[in-house]
């Protein structure tokens, strides 16, 4: 077993996104081949609903999957299939662009006024870029949680992972994505597969990952981290981009630590992309905006 050691540590920045949400960015619009097949990570948790309730109005996308993960508040949903659907805490939302689709999603907060969730847009293959659409709504009791001996809580959204199955069928990068709960003071080694882009996103408490290899990788309690490459800190609104291996160790800190912890197949494709359109080349990427113009995008 191969324990990932921790490639780059990065906070998430505040940036306006739809109709004038506030939201933090944990990547996106940048090199794209560090998050392969990732493209972004939008982190929207806000207690002013002057900041979110504008929302994202009708807007189109191709050429990508954009999974939505709501924890407080709720969003509503509406799409050129004519799809209607409101998610609220626990639930979450998985569409295919593909093709093209045209949607907009309202963030509604909860009785104290609070909205959280995330947005993780993941790439299409060029194989599957002009796919039909797809739309997938799963409520909270639909979503495994497995608890492990030691109190370790996971929330498995899609993918395989602790024997489970998530919902979540059919995706292109075929990713696994873990809503991580670990308690208190203790560590945990959790399984990624090794040939695999993989990344954890902080969201609640601190803790440190493991950013060694070699046999002192693990620390022991009488060992500790010595002689070991000293741990990677993560706090809240951090995220950890992974080098490769087969797992991943984290010690949590005084107050416990929540992540996502995502994981998914690399394209290894070239990416253009402008905006909601994420395609191969330039000439795909001007051929889409023109079909916009012409009103001949929705297939």
């Amino acid at each position: 077993m191969s324990i990932r050691p921790v490639k780059r540590l990065v906070k998430a920045k505040p940036t306006l996104e739809g109709a004038g949400v506030h939201l933090r960015r944990a990547f996106g619009f940048g090199n794209t081949s560090d998050f392969d097949p990732f493209l972004l990570l939008d982190d929207f948790r806000n207690e002013r609903p002057e900041d979110y309730l504008a929302g994202f109005p009708w807007h189109p996308h191709r050429g990508i999957e954009t999974v939505t993960y709501v924890l407080a508040g709720t969003v509503e949903h509406g799409d050129s299939m004519g799809n209607r659907g409101v998610i609220t805490s626990g639930d979450v939302q998985w569409m295919t662009a593909g093709s093209g689709i045209i949607h907009q999603e309202m963030p509604k907060g909860d009785k104290q006024g609070r909205m959280h969730g995330f947005q993780l847009w993941a790439n299409l293959p060029s194989s599957r870029k002009m796919t039909a659409p797809r739309y997938q709504e799963v409520k909270a009791p639909e979503i495994p949680v497995v608890t492990d001996d030691d109190g370790t809580q996971a929330r498995l959204v899609c993918g395989s992972f602790w024997g489970k199955r998530g919902p979540v069928e059919g995706i292109a990068a075929d990713p696994v994505y873990v809503d991580v709960s670990v308690l208190p003071g203790k560590r945990k080694t959790l399984p990624v597969e090794t040939t695999s882009q993989a990344f954890a996103y902080v969201f609640e408490g601190s803790g440190k990952f493991c950013n060694a290899s070699g046999p002192l990788a693990v620390p022991t309690e009488s060992v500790g981290w010595a002689d070991a490459t000293p741990p990677t800190e993560a706090e809240n609104r951090s995220l950890v981009l992974f080098d490769r291996g087969d797992e991943v160790t984290v010690q949590a800190g005084d107050h416990g630590i929540r992540f996502l912890l995502v994981s998914g197949k690399p394209l290894q494709e070239p990416v253009a992309w402008y905006g909601p359109i994420v395609m191969n080349t330039q000439d795909q990427l001007r051929h889409a905006f023109d079909e916009l113009q012409k009103g001949t995008f929705i297939k």
